[in-house]
């Protein structure tokens, strides 16, 4: 009959909100992420004691279920099935923006792939606010989160820092913040200009704008107290193009000709490149080699 049910209709997939949380002042969060959790079917949480406390100041009563680094894989694909089944879950972390530096980039990288609608509601981040606060260039940055545990890895991202140009962000617990800034000592210089933001946004938000000379300096006799954000200023273009010539300048010109021809550069092109890398003009090299034939 016309407009009987066959019992197979298709089950619409729900949709996956990413819902920023305050960073530290609860009046933070924004109208359009409390009624997200509200409306909701189940909010995915990184720790459910911790975010009661959220729900329960906003009157939100929303089912929560746990979801975060140690199980963000088999939970995730959970998440998934119930997303596919018609669930609407929103995602939060315990503080700022899922998906940045939390377990949540795993989970929409699944539903990524499992074709389910995926949006992110703006708020706080961390890593942004003490950015723009830090007085340090924010037109490009380079966010790293916290450095690697495993040794090998941890100096090899140091050692990619050493060049970058970038602003740089870094997260780092107190316990560890002497650690890091000794090895960002060696690998930048102590000189390099540096912002610690702590507390940010609570009532005792503290910002350090100094070196890392100087906060080593303060920190060998203080106490670090709260999670960090570093901002630390990148090498500036001068600064690399300096060490770039000082670098091929250990060669003889002879040498430099010999590293491009060997890869089958053109001799005329070689001397162009030559040029450049030693910040001379291209008649300097021509006329060198010619006095040397």
């Amino acid at each position: 009959m016309i407009g009987e049910s066959t019992g197979k209709e298709r089950v619409m997939p729900g949709r996956l909100t990413l819902c920023a949380t305050p960073i530290g002042n609860l009046e933070d969060i924004t109208f359009r992420v409390v009624r997200a959790l509200k409306e909701a079917d189940l909010i995915a949480a990184e720790d459910t004691r911790n975010s009661i406390k959220l729900l329960n100041h906003f009157d939100i009563h929303t089912p929560m279920t746990a979801y975060h680094e140690n199980n963000r894989y088999d939970k995730g694909r959970q998440l998934v099935e119930k997303l596919l089944s018609g669930t609407n879950i929103a995602l939060i972390t315990d503080a700022g923006t899922p998906g940045i530096s939390d377990p949540g980039e795993v989970l929409v990288q699944m539903a990524v792939e499992a074709g389910i609608e995926i949006t992110s509601l703006p708020g706080p981040a961390a890593c942004i606010t003490a950015l723009t606060m830090s007085g340090l260039s924010t037109r490009r940055f380079a966010f790293e989160a916290f450095l690697p545990m495993e040794k090998k890895e941890r100096a090899a991202v140091l050692e990619d820092l050493e060049k970058e140009t970038r602003t740089i962000i870094l997260y780092e617990a107190p316990h560890r913040l002497t650690r890091t800034l000794r090895e960002l000592r060696e690998v930048l210089g102590g000189e390099r200009r540096i912002s610690l933001c702590r507390e940010l946004t609570k009532k005792h938000e503290n910002v350090q704008r100094t070196t890392i000379d100087a906060a080593l300096e303060y920190y060998d006799t203080q106490t670090p107290r709260g999670e960090f954000v570093l901002v630390i200023e990148g090498k500036s273009f001068r600064e690399r193009k300096e060490e770039e010539q000082a670098f091929w300048k250990k060669m003889t010109v002879e040498e430099h000709m010999a590293y491009y021809l060997d890869r089958g550069t053109e001799r005329k092109e070689a001397m162009k490149q030559v040029a450049r890398d030693r910040g001379c003009g291209k008649r300097e090299i021509y006329a060198y080699l010619n006095r040397s034939r």
